[in-house]
């Protein structure tokens, strides 16, 4: 008799992101005149660059050609893009990586939720509460996270950081010892940063525990203050002690082309092994490489072109951000994020409840969330909105809470 992983019966309800669609597809079946503006999911609306979209036609072309044609690709990804990418999003900056330290893939979130193939399944996993579902769920189905507890609406064998206004949005470094550590910057869902100060506190934390930081900076190109680390490589000592995920969904418009990377260095060691070799053994088992058509289009972002049309969808959605965080807070909501990221956390009002204040939006607004408790414990009394919207779409349901809270 085949049997079936017991991890899985014990994840709570359906993927948070599923659950929105759910409700929503419900609301509008019963409501079909409603005009739903969506700022729940954090899915791009603008088209992908000209010039990523010149360079995958002519990628196109040449699988039509048998002089040109490619099959199988490298699992690591074409040098021609990890090449693009050493330059351009390290070396450019004076960061240290190797292309043979990169992984192409299709998506930050895979690469997040496989990258626990390597890692024993006894490792005691730590993540900053609210976080991102998939780094839970994914170490949750591998056995890595106890069992869990409704009333505490957690993990047993997760250790949450709270990462809140009360902390300024900086975790503290746990009382207990763990050996992998999540973290976001720019955050997903609060919008927040950690500065070089506060990073540099995680990478001497890991190096001296021997513990591991899952890095995820999916939203660096989105930062605009200075002081802001774009990478944890730029934190001495980090090579010895984190991996890095990058993406070209939320920076490029590659949500439905798929396309992302991650960066193991070669000098980070555990148990006697080289992490960068486990998870090329891994991927050249498990993976046959994103497309062709998709790796050029990816490599186009980095000319001249790509990243100046690039660069005007970022700016794009920045400004949708700075209405959104404007007009909450001049409704009278307490907001944070927004400045470095596409992502508003705003707290609930008078103390509702994240997915009742979720509800009220949907039916009294008609504009789609995030309820903060599906991302965690300390994620309820807060929704999430998202600056990936229409512009004056954007100032619409702005325009709708405000009025709906004045009421």
């Amino acid at each position: 008799m085949a049997h079936v992983n017991e991890n899985y019966a014990k994840l709570p309800g359906s993927y948070l992101f599923s659950e929105i669609a759910r409700r929503t597809a419900a609301y509008q079946k019963a409501h079909p005149e409603a005009d739903l503006i969506k700022m729940g999911i954090g899915d791009v609306t603008r088209p992908l660059a000209p010039a990523v979209i010149e360079a995958m036609r002519a990628a196109v072309d040449d699988l039509a050609a048998p002089e040109t044609f490619h099959g199988y690709g490298p699992e690591q990804g074409y040098g021609f893009l990890r090449e693009a990418i050493a330059e351009h999003d390290f070396r450019a900056r004076g960061i240290k990586v190797d292309d043979d330290e990169i992984f192409v893939s299709d998506g930050a979130k895979s690469d997040c939720g496989n990258i626990g193939d390597i890692l024993a399944v006894g490792n005691r996993i730590a993540v900053c509460d609210p976080v991102y579902p998939v780094y839970v769920d994914a170490n949750a189905m591998a056995g890595r996270a106890g069992d869990y507890d409704e009333e505490a609406q957690g993990w047993t064998s997760i250790v949450y950081m709270p990462t809140t206004a009360e902390n300024g949005f900086c975790p503290a470094i746990p009382d207990e010892p763990v050996d992998v550590i999540y973290l976001c910057s720019p955050n997903n869902p609060t919008g927040t940063v950690l500065d070089a100060g506060q990073l540099k506190t995680w990478v001497d934390y890991a190096n001296e525990h021997d513990a591991l930081i899952m890095f995820d900076a999916a939203y660096e190109r989105f930062i605009t203050e200075e002081g802001v680390p774009h990478s944890i490589y730029e934190m001495e000592g980090a090579r010895t002690c984190a991996i890095e995920f990058r993406s070209f969904s939320k920076t490029a418009g590659f949500t439905g082309a798929r396309c992302g990377y991650t960066v193991v260095p070669k000098a980070l060691v555990r148990d006697g092994q080289s992490l960068n070799a486990l998870w090329n053994r891994r991927q050249t088992t498990k993976f046959n490489g994103a497309s062709y058509v998709i790796q050029r289009g990816a490599a186009a972002v980095y000319t001249e072109a790509g990243a100046r049309q690039v660069e005007e969808t970022l700016a794009y959605y920045r400004e949708n951000a700075r209405v959104i965080k404007d007009g909450l807070s001049a409704a009278g909501l307490e907001v944070y994020g927004a400045v470095n990221s596409p992502y508003v956390w705003c707290r609930t009002p008078e103390g509702m409840g994240s997915w009742d204040f979720f509800n009220l939006l949907l039916e009294q607004a008609n504009v789609i969330t995030t309820p903060g408790a599906g991302f965690g414990p300390a994620g309820e009394g807060y929704v999430r909105l998202t600056a990936f919207g229409d512009a004056e779409a954007t100032k619409e349901a702005v325009r709708r809470i405000k009025s709906l809270l004045s009421a």
